[in-house]
């Protein structure tokens, strides 16, 4: 078993190493570059290529997409009373509760723990959670730049959902000529991802370590029991709840941090809890798997 988890969990260390790595050699690295690549041309490509190829009943589909709302609603709410009972600022610590890294860390964690159909499962709770991520995060930092409808109107993952999902009801496949390039795009992304990850943990500035500490303990923690909460009420099994219960307990979002810098939101201490959460992940991921597995 423990070696099981190692095979899972080596492949996403290893990345972020070689992300970490190519940050301290000094080279240049244009993460705002590849963040909108990923984003806009391969995350759309990975939903399209893998969800049209695994077969998932739509009742589970919908299962996955409202227990990712429910989790986030949950995480909503701690993170509202949390900051205010700490004597914090809201604005700063809210979206850190709500947006966990579902992208980064948790698409490769339940790819090599559960395989394509772990993959597909967790591209559902990724692409509902990245549908509200910039316009709901941007509105959380203070920002009054979200675009509204139109904003997510223009994302492109919003139309790879709905013709991934027009697939899945319907039957039809792609044709294989078109299939295999989009599969070709959407597999640099999960190596990008990490990678970026990496870069972004090296070069990060952290301060205060232990409140980092202690609300990287609240935003895994709660996640994981929000999970557990969601799960047993929507009655969830297999591995679309070890899915679910992964990506609730992942760390906070890099993209946090851009949009705390963005808006001046306290973004050392945000920061501080990319790296700090990051870093427990790493302890607490074997932990859950080793249940899970």
């Amino acid at each position: 078993m423990y070696f099981q988890i190692f095979t899972v969990l080596f492949p996403v260390i290893l990345c972020a190493f070689l992300g970490a790595l190519w940050a301290r050699s000094g080279q240049r690295y244009d993460s705002d570059f590849v963040s909108r690549l990923v984003l806009n041309i391969g995350a759309p490509a990975l939903i399209l290529s893998t969800l049209s190829q695994v077969a998932i009943d739509p009742s589970l589909f919908a299962d996955i997409a409202i227990a990712c709302v429910l989790v986030s609603f949950t995480m909503a709410l701690l993170g509202f009373v949390i900051p205010r009972l700490l004597g914090d600022d809201v604005r700063t610590y809210l979206p850190s509760f709500v947006f966990p890294n579902v992208g980064n860390m948790g698409l490769p964690v339940c790819m090599f723990a559960f395989g394509e159909q772990g993959l597909a499962l967790a591209l559902i709770f990724f692409m509902v959670l990245s549908v509200a991520h910039f316009p709901v995060g941007i509105l959380m930092a203070g920002g009054r730049e979200a675009g509204g409808l139109m904003g997510i109107i223009k994302m492109p993952i919003l139309y790879a959902i709905a013709l991934a999902v027009l697939l899945m009801m319907s039957g039809a496949v792609l044709p294989d000529f078109l299939n295999n390039a989009v599969s070709l795009i959407g597999a640099m992304t999960i190596p990008l991802m990490l990678i970026t990850l990496g870069v972004s943990l090296y070069s990060l500035k952290v301060s205060g370590w232990g409140k980092a500490l202690l609300y990287s303990l609240f935003r895994i923690l709660g996640g994981l029991s929000a999970g557990l909460l969601v799960v047993w009420w929507l009655d969830i099994e297999g591995v679309a709840r070890s899915v679910v219960l992964i990506q609730s307990s992942m760390p906070v979002a890099v993209f946090n941090y851009l949009f705390a810098v963005r808006f001046d939101r306290q973004p050392d201490a945000v920061a501080g809890l990319v790296v700090v959460s990051t870093l427990l992940s790493f302890v607490s991921l074997p932990i859950l798997l080793s249940w899970l597995i």
